[in-house]
This record gives C-alpha cells, sequence and structure tokens, in this order.
C-alpha cells in the first residue's frame, strides 16, 4: 500500500481500491465480450473461480483468449438450456446478469414476435437463471452474503424507439431487482443492478458511423465521453463485496452524468 500522500505522477493522487474475491465462484452470463468480458476478468483478477456463457459451441469459437473461465453455452432464449445450465451448478457466490442484446437477428422490435423475443433473452432467461440458483446462492458463504447483479441500461430510464423490446425489458429488470432483494433477504442474498451507461462495447460500435446519433448521445453525457467496459465492472466488483453487505435493491448507475440531464 502507498503511503498516505503518495503520488502517482507529478500532481496526480493515486486512488485506486483493489478486491479480494479469492476462493469465491462467480457465474457471468455473456462473459465472452463488452462488459460481459471485463467484469469476468476483473473477478478472475481479484481471485475468483469464473464461470461465463456464451451463445458460441465452445470457448475456440471466440476471437478472444477464453482460457482462464470456465465455459457454458448456453442461448438464454431457451429455457431448457438455462434449467440445463442450472442443474450443474451446484455452488455460486455471485451470479452476474449480463448477458443481452438488442435487435434479435437484426430484426425489428416493433413486430410482436421479435418484442417477445428480446424480452425473453434480456429479462426471463435472467429471471429463470437467477430463481433456479437460489438454493446455491443461498447456501454461499461468502462474506457480506451472495450476491446477484443484474445490468440493466438507460433504456429503463428514457425512451429509445429502436429498441422497444430491450428497454421493456432492462425497466422490468430494475423492479425484479427489488422484488427479488425483498425476498430473498431473510436468504442472506443481496440483489443489486447496475444501469450502465453508454458504453464503448461491440454492441455499442455501430453508432460511431451514425454521426447524428453518436454526437447526440455524446452531447447527452456531461462527461463527454463513452464509458469504458471496466468502469462498469468496478461498479460490480463493489456491489458483490463485503464493502456493500449493507447494499441491497438498488441500482447503481455508471453513466458518466446520463440520467443527470
Amino acid at each position: 500500500m502507498a503511503p498516505p500522500g503518495h503520488h502517482e505522477a507529478p500532481g496526480r493522487v493515486v486512488n485506486d481500491v483493489s478486491f479480494d474475491f479469492a476462493g469465491s465462484r462467480v457465474l457471468v452470463t455473456g462473459g465472452t465480450s463488452g462488459i460481459g468480458h471485463a467484469i469476468a476478468s476483473a473477478f478472475a483478477g481479484a481471485g475468483a473461480n469464473v464461470t461465463i456463457t456464451g451463445t458460441r459451441a465452445t470457448p475456440e469459437d471466440y476471437d478472444l483468449d477464453l482460457s482462464r473461465f470456465a465455459f457454458h453455452s448456453v442461448q438464454m432464449t431457451d429455457p431448457h438450456a438455462i434449467d440445463s445450465l442450472i442443474a450443474g451448478i451446484d455452488a455460486v457466490d455471485i451470479l452476474v446478469n449480463n448477458a443481452g442484446a438488442t435487435l434479435p437477428g437484426g430484426r425489428d422490435e416493433w413486430q410482436p414476435d421479435v418484442f417477445a423475443e428480446a424480452v425473453q433473452l434480456n429479462l426471463l432467461g435472467a429471471m429463470r437463471l437467477t430463481t433456479g440458483l437460489r438454493p446455491a446462492l443461498a447456501a454461499s458463504r461468502l462474506a457480506g452474503g451472495a450476491s446477484v447483479v443484474s445490468i440493466t441500461s438507460m433504456t429503463a430510464y428514457r425512451a429509445n424507439t429502436i429498441v422497444p423490446g430491450y428497454g421493456a425489458a432492462k425497466t422490468a429488470l430494475l423492479s425484479l431487482t427489488r422484488n427479488l432483494a425483498v425476498a430473498w433477504a431473510a436468504d442472506g442474498v443481496r440483489v443489486n443492478a447496475v444501469a450502465a451507461g453508454v458504453i464503448d462495447t461491440p454492441m455499442t460500435a455501430p453508432m460511431a458511423a451514425l454521426s447524428e446519433i453518436h454526437e447526440a448521445e455524446l452531447a447527452h453525457i456531461p462527461m463527454g465521453r463513452l464509458g469504458e467496459p471496466g468502469e462498469v465492472a468496478d461498479a460490480v466488483l463493489y456491489l458483490s463485496s463485503r464493502a456493500a453487505r449493507y447494499v441491497t435493491g438498488t441500482v447503481l448507475a455508471v453513466d458518466g452524468g446520463y440520467l443527470a440531464l
């Protein structure tokens, strides 16, 4: 630990925080890219045993090196696949519901069937997995209690007419978070969410080619930049740690001030 007042560089005071999750068992859905990969990597770097899910058959099917994680191929729109994943997990301390996507198959979410698929992918799959893992979470001996953290978005607060199904699912995820927090408090399981702002990930990358949309989003962010996946990961680790042992049923916005405007 650096001594008080230690400076990393002239005029810059070191202000880092580190977490120790050694021995804890973590499941991150959608951990193969973007925010999910950053979260999984942060937990692994803090000593956790991390399992991730992805939609491809094997970890070798991805460009990223996923060798530090256990891997399960799961489509979050497939209840049977989710049930199979649950059946194979006998112990878990931290669940991160991150898997999700907009415009399933590139289709229009204003079409009722596509809207329903977006809700299945971004809400119902997470609900099924979370409730199915309740016994395993309740059996956790993690300091501060077992933890569920769901990743929601700014579409839970503001209209986005391009992805109404995604927005509806992310809004409902906030309500689910609060209800689970109340229902599971006696089990020693804390349930929170992180509302991610506009984060620089493969999902938001197409926005860069649409200058009008890109500039409008930047104009709505007081900090004047897109967020980084690691900044969301930091919030997830905090909410999962003993430092947040009295925090449940809350939503932490990591948005550069997006919701303040």
